[in-house]
């Protein structure tokens, strides 16, 4: 277990803009389809990997959350993701993955965890359908291996809404219109469902226009056929959109890369553009510093996203 801890330490630290690097781990033979499925999470945002300690039992909690543990002086709470997924299997988890998703931590039983896998965001899609109505909608991407195998990269944003406790409507309290003097609509790209959900309500609750989509790529097409539509009529591209909100990790095409084609455009470059990601490391936010984005907001923190945006829309006023 220590080297596969101190792998992960040490994969972590390797950056880049073009790929996602993935803790692969299963949750058992699956009893209905006679298959170990293989399930992946961004190294990134793996704190460490440990055999399961005690779990002290609460009271009133959602079944798949089946307590916490002490690490460290920090009550962590556990959740068993055999249960939250319904994955009915022989197999006992066995080993215990702590995580940090937009500043929360939070430990996910499984049953084994693998290797880890460096994936090209262009070879990473979007679930088919069927596959994603099966699961509940809890994996945001698939991607094949090397060795034939179907990895799955599941939807954490969404497990720890669904699980409850995690992301309260309170949050966005507080975040009130926006006095405008004309309309300002923002592009945002998102893969999960839940992120997309989030950021709409905090968008509607300012008073902003959006356009949503679920993934760079698709936001890269948009961008580039709105340019070129601003352009026949002599207009700029501000016109149509007046700032992007993105995601770092998501199918096909990356955040980094998105910001990166957009700060090397001639007619988008002087958009601006907000990263807004759970990986909140310094290292992903100097990497999102390094491709040109103009602010770095973590999930879920309503609030000081309508604080960012706020800002860019106040600067765009004062401008004009």
């Amino acid at each position: 277990m220590a080297t596969l801890i101190d792998s992960i330490d040490e994969r972590t630290k390797l950056a880049g803009t073009n790929h996602l690097e993935v803790l692969l781990f299963s949750l058992g033979t699956n009893d209905e389809t006679g298959r170990n499925e293989v399930f992946g999470i961004n190294v990134f945002k793996v704190r460490e990997v440990l055999n399961i300690p005690e779990i002290t039992r609460a009271p009133e909690m959602p079944d798949s959350v089946e307590g916490f543990v002490s690490l460290r002086g920090e009550m962590v709470p556990i959740i068993n993701l055999q249960k939250f997924c319904n994955f009915k299997s022989e197999d006992k988890p066995k080993i215990l993955m702590i995580t940090e998703y937009n500043t929360y931590i939070q430990g996910f039983l499984v049953t084994a965890v693998d290797t880890i896998q460096r994936l090209n965001w262009e070879q990473v899609k979007a679930p088919p359908a069927l596959l994603s109505k099966r699961l509940g909608g809890l994996v945001t991407a698939v991607s094949e291996l090397s060795d034939n195998r179907l990895v799955m990269i599941m939807d954490v944003e969404k497990v720890l809404a669904d699980a409850g406790g995690f992301y309260e409507d309170e949050l966005f309290d507080g975040i009130d219109k926006l006095a405008l003097d004309q309309k300002q609509t923002i592009l945002f790209a998102d893969d999960s469902t839940i992120a997309r959900t989030q950021i709409t309500r905090a968008l509607d609750h300012m008073g902003v226009q959006h356009i949503g989509v679920v993934n760079g790529a698709e936001a890269w097409r948009l961008l580039n056929d709105l340019a070129d539509k601003c352009e026949a009529r002599g207009e700029d591209i501000t016109s149509e959109v007046q700032l992007v909100l993105t995601d770092v990790e998501m199918p096909e095409m990356d955040g980094y890369v998105l910001t990166q084609k957009i700060k090397n455009d001639p007619r988008l470059q002087h958009l601006p553009v907000v990263m807004h990601s759970s990986l909140t490391a310094d290292a992903n936010i100097s990497m999102g510093k390094a491709v040109g984005a103009d602010a770095y907001v973590p999930k879920f923190q309503p609030k000081e996203l309508a604080a960012t945006l706020t800002m860019f829309f106040d600067k765009q006023n004062t401008a004009k």
